[in-house]
């Protein structure tokens, strides 16, 4: 899977994903910082990358309507994460990545679940 870190994930996110097979990119490495998030989810759908950041506001489907971008995982933390507890969101997404399709989907990845919200085809 092709995706594309936020600049609040770090290090151990892009270790995590990139060892268990994904195409990971960062906002750090393409020296992205401080992009509008108008423009990095742009860039994410034309480098079809999915987008994972811990930002609330991707959570918004009215603002980043999934199904125009490659997909949006928001992972969800304690109120006083550790880095323990980003380990296991970034792990329960790379599972939830072997299992299920991301495409055009918005993912909530906690330490126990993904909720999934996709578009209703009308």
């Amino acid at each position: 899977m092709r995706l594309k870190l936020d600049e609040n994930l770090g290090e151990r996110g892009y270790s995590i994903l990139q060892g268990e097979g994904h195409d990971v990119s960062t906002v750090a490495l393409q020296h992205a910082e401080g992009a509008t998030d108008a423009d990095l989810i742009e860039k994410c759908r034309a480098e079809d990358r999915v987008l994972v950041s811990l930002d609330l506001d991707f959570a918004n489907p009215l603002r980043f309507q999934p199904s125009r971008y490659p997909g949006i995982a928001v992972l969800r933390l304690p109120s006083k994460p550790s880095g323990a507890d980003l380990a296991r969101v970034v792990h329960v997404l790379g599972a939830a990545l072997r299992r299920d399709s991301i495409a055009g989907k918005l993912w909530i990845v906690e330490p126990d679940r993904v909720r999934v919200y996709q578009e209703s085809e009308s």
